[in-house]
């Protein structure tokens, strides 16, 4: 016989590497999405490092623009200051942009582990401070107070630089601060004495106005991008999060599966391992109990044979229970459907329990509905569940107790049958627990009444399989009264043959997708 272990099932769930090493990963990048959500900017290396590159992006596609600009800024300031002056401040402007292009360039080309944030953030704002003092230059070098249109040359100078430096280097507040700084000192030192002759000071509180206000804008930026790139983070947990439950629900399935791969094996080896034997102690107790080869010397064996073959009998339908069991809740119990009418069904299992009725004096009453179509269903289940059920309310109904069944129509078209009893009833807190596999209530176990606990359970299953449902209903000193009810579409004249086969599959997917 072939022994499945949990050892085995172990080594199963080991051979898949994926399965150990894809939650360990998901749970680093879920560690690390989660780190990002700091709204601090400056505190945590991997949300800083992102506020670096972003910065880097916009220096190094604001390149060709940025020398645009310049280029066109010098032809203008021919118009005040001398040629070879304004090709040396051009050289060094250019020379300005090369180097944070370059420093961009070298950034987003380094890996993250190799990242000194404190250091390249230094570097991008003494970048951005070497062309805002070449901006400042120019502006120095065409500003004469005593012309007009010098004065708007600098001042829509002003206008075209800050813009583009707010919007180019505002994920580091401090970079458009070093950027815009020297023009702002640059204007208020050199127009100045202007201001107080020939009322240029309008002019100079515009230009520090506009420079406040895109300082101003570059915080806003500022503040739009950690936003972004707190959505963005968040989104990456809530992917994490979704990719780890997904892992462990494959994990879990899968365990499951191989659990109940574990059982049916066990279960078919068991069934086989063990029926083998248990025919023949039957098949010989049998024997011995109807002294087919002679009569027993002693009159005990006789007596000993008997309760051999009555404890082989229980031993064999408590192995059958446990396998119909173990096939509903797996969705592998097939029906084998036809035709069948209720309540004959029902008055066979009644007048073959009728003597153990008539042993305990114990009356059985029937009221059945007139006129009843067939039900498309299992005969065998059927058969099953008003065996289950009869034989549990003449075992708990106590001697001279009333029985009643029921067979009728349900408001909605179906078919039920019900058994009351007037035994002793349930506690309703009971009730979850004599419906579970192997549960039994108090008054069984005080009684000793034999029995696994599995017939409600396997009543239930298979009423479910046909889409039925199943309802107890019982209090104390009340009796116990149980109710199966058939769908509509098990009956004959309320629907086609063809509909309960098709209604029996999705009552079979939906047992096997519970189980």
């Amino acid at each position: 016989m072939t022994e499945v272990t949990a050892e085995m099932i172990a080594g199963r769930r080991a051979a898949d590497p994926r399965i150990a090493a894809k939650p360990s990963s998901l749970a680093i990048a879920l560690r690390k999405a989660r780190e990002k959500l700091s709204r601090s900017g400056s505190g945590h290396r991997d949300f800083d490092i992102a506020l670096l590159r972003l910065f880097a992006k916009g220096r190094r596609a604001s390149g060709s623009a940025m020398a645009i600009l310049s280029g066109v800024a010098a032809a203008i300031a021919v118009a005040w200051v001398p040629l070879d002056a304004v090709l040396i401040w051009l050289c060094a402007n250019i020379a300005a942009l090369s180097l944070g292009h370059r420093l961009a360039g070298k950034f987003l080309n380094a890996p993250d582990a190799s990242i000194d944030v404190d250091r390249w953030r230094r570097n991008f704002v003494i970048a951005e401070m070497v062309q805002g003092v070449a901006w400042a230059i120019l502006i120095c070098l065409i500003s004469h107070p005593a012309d007009p249109a010098a004065r708007a040359c600098v001042l829509v100078m002003l206008l075209l630089v800050a813009a583009m430096n707010a919007t180019i280097t505002a994920s580091i507040p401090a970079a458009a601060q070093a950027g815009l700084t020297p023009v702002a000192l640059t204007i208020l030192i050199v127009m100045r004495p202007a201001s107080l002759s020939d009322g240029t000071l309008p002019l100079v509180a515009v230009a520090c106005g506009t420079l406040l206000y895109f300082m101003h804008l570059a915080r806003k930026l500022h503040a739009a991008s950690l936003e972004a790139l707190s959505f963005q983070a968040e989104k990456d947990e809530l992917i994490a999060e979704l990719e780890q439950s997904k892992a462990n629900s494959d994990l879990a399935r899968r365990r499951a599966e191989e659990a109940n791969l574990a059982k049916s094996r066990f279960l078919a080896t068991m069934s086989h391992e063990l029926r083998t034997p248990l025919n023949a102690i039957l098949g010989f107790s049998e024997v011995m109990k109807g002294e087919l080869f002679g009569s027993h010397i002693i009159a005990s064996y006789k007596e000993y044979s008997t309760d051999i073959h009555s404890s082989g009998q229980h031993l064999l339908m408590l192995i059958n229970e446990i396998l119909d069991l173990s096939r509903i809740e797996a969705g592998r119990f097939d029906l084998k459907e036809e035709p069948v009418a209720l309540p004959h069904i029902v008055e066979d299992c009644r007048h073959l329990l009728s003597l153990r009725a008539k042993k305990r004096n114990i009356d059985i009453e029937e009221a059945v509905e007139p006129t009843l179509p067939r039900l498309w269903a299992d005969e065998r289940a059927v058969r099953q569940v008003t065996l289950n059920l009869l034989s549990n309310a003449i075992k708990f109904t106590p001697p001279g107790g009333k029985i009643t069944i029921k067979i009728g129509w349900t408001s909605s078209g179906g078919q039920y049958f019900a058994v009351r009893d007037s035994g002793p009833g349930i506690p309703e807190e009971e009730i979850p627990i004599v419906m579970s596999s192997f549960g039994r209530g108090t008054l069984a176990q005080k009684n000793a009444d034999e029995g696994s606990g599995l017939g409600l359970p396997i009543v239930k299953g298979l009423v479910e399989l046909h889409g039925g449902s199943f309802t107890l209903k019982s209090k104390l000193r009340e009796g116990t009264e149980v109710i199966v009810i058939f769908p509509p579409e098990r009956v004959m004249d309320a629907a086609p043959i063809a509909e309960p086969d098709a209604f029996a599959a999705k009552a079979r997917r939906k047992t096997r997708s519970a189980a």
